[in-house]
């Protein structure tokens, strides 16, 4: 069983694979695009609002340092993102095998339309952080 789960990709993952190599390159290159501007529209806001940010060099996320806001970990400052800000994030600490390693770190997903990040980056920019002169 344990072979079955972890050699062998699924049917449907197979064939979605074998029809992703089929698709042109030019389909990629405008995916690219699409993803680099989505990247560069959400990058400079969490920079200037005082996130410490880790360009991702072919991802749809940007990970980012939390340290200069005060909180005690990712996961609380999560929760007071989604429930202060209204913009979700993802704690740095769940991808870490060792949990403390990402504690001050969260990461924000940009494959979203672009109202919605329009509307995340409104929020960011128009939001004090309680107890820091920085706004997110």
């Amino acid at each position: 069983m344990h072979d079955f789960l972890t050699v062998g990709a699924a049917h449907p993952l197979q064939a979605a694979g074998a029809y992703a190599l089929s698709l042109p390159t030019e389909y990629y290159e405008k995916l690219e695009g699409e993803y680099r501007a989505r990247r560069d529209l959400l990058l400079p806001v969490l920079q200037d609002n005082g996130f410490k940010t880790f360009v991702p060099d072919g991802a749809y996320y940007i990970m980012t340092d939390i340290s200069e806001f005060g909180f005690p970990d990712d996961v609380e400052f999560t929760k007071h993102l989604i429930r202060e800000i209204g913009v979700a994030c993802v704690p740095g600490s769940s991808f870490y095998s060792v949990s403390q390693n990402g504690k001050q770190q969260v990461r924000f997903c940009f494959c979203k339309k672009d109202e919605t990040l329009n509307r995340a980056r409104g929020k960011i920019v128009e939001a004090p952080c309680p107890g820091s002169e920085i706004s997110i």
